[in-house]
């Protein structure tokens, strides 16, 4: 399937949504209602990885609305394999990964979104506050906390959530990650490209409400072990051999973010230059 061309950022519904689903049909109906209630969503791309049980007949319900697509694989391929199915079939601008089971809030959207609408970033994080939400498993937070420490130290950065299932980023800028991971191999190669490129990620505490094995968690410890093996394949690999050719898009981007103030601006405040005259009751930056 050809990419669709993601357009620029501006309108109503600037965001577009890939839901990754495999045999999630007691929860995918509740998530994709509460996807279609957030004002700020104008595509839904539904990715049933040949689930054996009624995921699809779920997702093709919500077809009459415009906003939503379904598709489904042949074969069961991985929740890598799915993101990146559904960001060919992406037109907006901005793009986040819902998964289907309950544990991240589409209330939330627009809290992640924001840096990116007002400019002053490219990648936002949802953070998740094991502390003050729901986590099934000791060793599940500590696991998710060794990788993120990992990925740290490996690329000078710091990060509090690596593993988060909860990534916005501009359409374009996903697209041009070369991403190639098919299972949950996905979100250590999203972070590792993301920051081999040089953007900053940005992050924002988010809601978290994990569920058990019993209820269908699938992430175990041997997929923490991968994603220690990809960080570091990612940060000694040459750039070359990950990106190809020297892309401007990045440059630019990266120039257009470090010009923008840290703060957003309040509608009466004054900015001037540092350096230029200041006039009466004005501020610098």
């Amino acid at each position: 399937m050809p990419e669709a061309p993601a357009p620029e950022l501006g309108g109503a519904q600037p965001l577009g949504v890939i839901v990754p689903a495999f045999n999630e049909e007691r929860t995918l109906e509740r998530v994709l209602d509460r996807v279609l209630l957030q004002a700020c969503v104008g595509q839904v791309v539904v990715v049933d990885d040949c689930s054996t049980d009624g995921t699809f007949a779920a997702a093709t319900r919500f077809q009459d609305d415009p906003r939503v697509t379904v598709l489904q694989h042949a074969r069961n391929e991985g929740k890598g394999a799915a993101i990146r199915t559904g960001l060919q079939a992406l037109t907006t601008p901005l793009v986040i990964i819902q998964d289907a089971d309950m544990e991240y809030d589409p209330l939330d959207y627009m809290k992640l979104i924001g840096p990116v609408l007002e400019g002053r970033a490219d990648v936002v994080y949802g953070v998740r506050g094991f502390s003050g939400q729901t986590a099934y498993s000791y060793w599940f937070v500590k696991g998710n906390q060794l990788v993120t420490t990992a990925t740290n130290i490996l690329f000078n950065c710091y990060i509090q959530d690596m593993e988060t299932g909860f990534k916005a980023m501009r359409t374009d800028l996903m697209r041009r990650l070369r991403l190639s991971g098919h299972r949950f191999d996905i979100e250590p190669e999203i972070t590792g490209r993301i920051l081999r490129l040089g953007y900053r990620i940005h992050e924002v505490p988010i809601a978290y409400y994990a569920r058990s094995r019993e209820e269908g968690k699938k992430l175990t410890w041997r997929d923490g072990v991968k994603a220690l093996v990809i960080l570091l394949r990612l940060r000694i690999l040459p750039r070359s051999l990950l990106f190809g050719r020297p892309d401007e898009y990045h440059a630019r981007r990266r120039s257009e973010l470090s010009a923008v103030p840290r703060l957003p601006e309040l509608p009466e405040e004054r900015l001037i230059d540092v350096g230029s005259a200041a006039t009466p009751g004005s501020r610098s930056r």
